[in-house]
């Protein structure tokens, strides 16, 4: 098991990984999906991941098992944070500490990276995760942004927006 960043020939594997986790049929094996909220489309596309990839301001740190990427977290950088998005674990992996192993090299990257804080956005109704992030030293900041509906990307199921959450890295 590995922790490292992606690079661009991984780019098929982690689009494919990412939308498995979120949306589809394969997504409600885990806990983590946002099937009934976003019906159909994808949550990411290759071009996505290409961009975040090779975007000189940020990264995708994949987790690698038996050769197979089973867990990724998309980081970049902003003046004093780190963003942190698309954390997935594999559905079917879910529930074994994946996650928070990825949570603790972004914090490790924040710090390395002289980041005062990390920042994320999460569906402010997915309770359950937003009390996961919690359970993790994550806290509600009071912010909420509009979610960004997208054709191709999913039909909302009802009117959604995100909860910006914060944890300090000093």
């Amino acid at each position: 098991m590995a922790i490292e960043q992606a690079t661009l020939k991984d780019l098929k594997e982690l689009t494919a990984l990412v939308n498995s986790a979120y949306r589809g049929e394969s997504a409600r094996q885990g806990w983590t999906n946002e099937s009934d909220l976003l019906r159909g489309g994808v949550r990411v596309t290759e071009s996505d991941v290409e961009e975040m990839i090779s975007s000189p301001d940020s990264m995708i740190l994949k987790y690698t098992e038996g050769g197979q990427i089973t867990a990724c977290v998309y980081l970049k950088e902003y003046e004093y944070y780190l963003y942190l998005g698309l954390l997935t674990v594999s559905p079917e992996l879910q529930g074994r500490g994946t996650g928070k192993k990825l949570l603790q090299e972004a914090e490790s990257q924040a710090k390395r990276l002289g980041k005062s804080s990390i920042r994320m956005t999460v569906i402010s109704i997915r309770k359950e995760l937003v009390e996961w992030y919690k359970r993790h030293g994550y806290h509600d900041t009071g912010v909420r942004e509009q979610f960004p509906y997208k054709a191709g990307y999913g039909e909302p199921s009802q009117d959604l927006e995100f909860l910006v959450l914060e944890k300090r890295c000093d």
